[in-house]
């Protein structure tokens, strides 16, 4: 256990010195009485909360339920507000952002008088961005999911954000629905706080969280308006104090063997191909390698066995009260490392102990799973010879064995432009090939993965086809689509010498994903290849794009990523 005097803190309030008499003073200025906050663990509250963010909209008042579980566990709270990450607003994407979040994170714990950090996150880009932060600087931390929203509803369907929305959008594009529809629809996707409330990337990345052992206990699928939420705010308050005084750091958390259990979470629970990019950049963050083939073998051998949206049926909500995450990880225990401790207890094996399901046909045995193997697949080839990756349960079985010629886009805009135009000849057997769209080319590698198909397709009843990208996709999104492809195109990789009409072969089967032309054909086109120019001159996206690294390794900053000492700074 630690002293009061070995608080990190004490440099700054407890010595005997100038700048110490400065920052107690400042901080009677802030309102504080001595024994309020002298001798405690000073925790940080990083809260992504915005009026823009309406995943977060109701971070601002769960924050008060942070500080009531610190002061009661003897701790002082301090609120920060960081970066916010609007998946729904910030264009390009706000994975051109995640890095930025992340060296915010590290950078103010590292500076200010902190001990350790409650990270309040969920809307997909802020999980990885703070866990990666926190990693970096390595204090003893807790994270609290936003929760998914409620479930949504429209003239007695039940909806899930995104996966609906897309879903309908084809609808009015084929014709089926009108603008009443639209607007009616718009009001009831989306009916309160929280993060879609499908197996989206947003809960995919918030059960990851929980499965490395950094929340409560069934935090990461507790609805963000259920008074439960509350009640979860304010145990991580209280936890993240005693974490401080038994100096219980990241690093004793993120081993190894969490993030394989992170990995097999996600591969169970059907969830978003967002996650591989994420996790790698995360591991990498805490000195473990983590690769496209651990993804792989992992989902081989582990069964899908959450039947919730887009690859089941149900959402959230119904997940949640099924037994949540710690009933879907009671089912995996044979797959898991349950001898990694938690923030919560000792041992995984001891966290689970005592875990139900309460509803069979939402979490479901592995006898009887969604599918017998996991719902993401890695795959190679000559079109993709450092990975790329399909989320083959949302895709209509009939496509993963497919050979059909391309329809190339060289970039998003055009693609919007000219997808419905008939004289292209877009076919059902089409492969539609977007390029530019990558971690350099997008910039930021937007979520255009899921490229529409042709309105007099849709007509014809045409609802998936072969699409391929070096694009990601949205967890709530479905499809024969195959992201992540790296090399990406805008640095020469081989999606960049793909041509109209050239065929394409994917075999989900065979982990395959080849261009049938050959090898001297590619060879003249790769020497007429030229780079596009960059396309920052200044600014953070110059240093985006001097430091971005490919989708196969996580998509981290370089000088973020590689192994090396950080000073703790002098506090005077």
């Amino acid at each position: 256990m630690k002293t009061p005097e070995q608080l990190r803190s004490h440099q700054w309030y407890g010595t005997d010195g100038l700048r110490s008499f400065s920052h107690r003073a400042r901080t009677r200025q802030l309102g504080y009485l001595p024994e309020e906050h002298l001798g405690k663990p000073v925790i940080a509250i990083l809260n992504t909360w915005s009026d823009i963010n309406p995943c977060h909209m109701h971070l601002r008042e769960r924050a008060e339920a942070v500080k009531r579980g610190v002061w009661q566990a003897g701790g002082f709270p301090l609120e920060f507000p960081v970066a916010t990450l609007s998946e729904t607003f910030q264009k390009p994407t706000p994975m051109l952002y995640r890095n930025l979040l992340a060296m915010e994170t590290e950078e103010l714990l590292r500076s200010y008088p902190v001990d350790g950090a409650v990270l309040m996150g969920g809307c997909d880009k802020t999980t990885p961005a703070l866990l990666m932060g926190a990693a970096s600087v390595d204090l003893p931390a807790v994270f609290v999911p936003a929760g998914p929203m409620l479930r949504g509803h429209w003239r007695g369907e039940t909806l899930g954000s995104g996966t609906d929305m897309w879903k309908y959008w084809d609808d009015r594009r084929a014709g089926l629905i009108g603008d009443r529809e639209l607007g009616e629809l718009e009001c009831g996707l989306a009916r309160s706080p929280g993060t879609c409330m499908t197996m989206g990337t947003a809960s995919t990345m918030t059960a990851a969280a929980e499965a490395l052992g950094l929340t409560i206990p069934g935090a990461s699928s507790i609805p963000a308006v259920d008074s439960g939420h509350h009640r979860m705010a304010a145990a991580a308050g209280r936890r993240v104090v005693d974490l401080v005084w038994q100096d219980q750091r990241l690093s004793r958390f993120l081993t190894r063997g969490a993030f394989e259990n992170a990995v097999t979470t996600v591969i169970a629970l059907g969830g978003s191909t967002n996650a591989v990019i994420h996790l790698i950049a995360m591991a990498g963050r805490s000195g473990v390698e983590l690769t496209l083939d651990d993804f792989d073998a992992i989902a081989r051998s582990t069964p899908v066995l959450a039947n919730v949206r887009p690859g089941g049926a149900y959402l959230m909500e119904d997940f949640h009260y099924a037994g949540g995450l710690p009933g879907l990880l009671g089912r995996l225990r044979d797959r898991l490392d349950l001898d990694r401790p938690t923030v919560t207890h000792a041992t995984l094996r001891e966290q689970l102990d005592g875990a139900l399901v309460h509803d069979d046909d939402v979490i479901r045995p592995p006898d009887k799973a969604l599918a017998p193997e996991g719902g993401i697949a890695v795959l190679r080839g000559n079109l993709a010879p450092d990975g790329a990756v399909i989320k083959h349960i949302a895709a209509e079985p009939h496509l993963l064995q497919h050979t059909g010629p391309a329809v190339v886009f060289d970039d998003y805009r055009q693609m919007q432009k000219t997808i419905d135009d008939p004289s292209l000849a877009v076919t059902a057997d089409s492969v539609l090939v977007l390029r530019g769209a990558g971690p350099l080319g997008g910039p930021g590698m937007p979520e255009y993965g899921m490229l529409p198909i042709p309105k007099y397709l849709l007509e014809q009843g045409v609802r998936d086809m072969v699409r391929i990208s070096d694009a990601r996709m949205s967890g709530t999104s479905y499809g024969a689509c195959v992201l992540h492809v790296a090399p990406e195109s805008y640095v020469g990789g081989p999606l960049a010498l793909v041509r109209t009409g050239d065929l394409v072969t994917l075999d989900v089967e065979k982990r395959t994903l080849r261009l049938d032309v050959d090898d001297a054909e590619l060879a003249e086109r790769r020497a007429a290849w030229q780079a596009p120019a960059p396309r920052y001159g200044r600014g953070y996206g110059s240093l985006y794009q001097e430091q971005i690294t490919q989708a196969d390794i996580g998509c981290d900053f370089a000088f973020l990523s590689r192994p090396g000492e950080v000073p703790d700074p002098y506090a005077g």
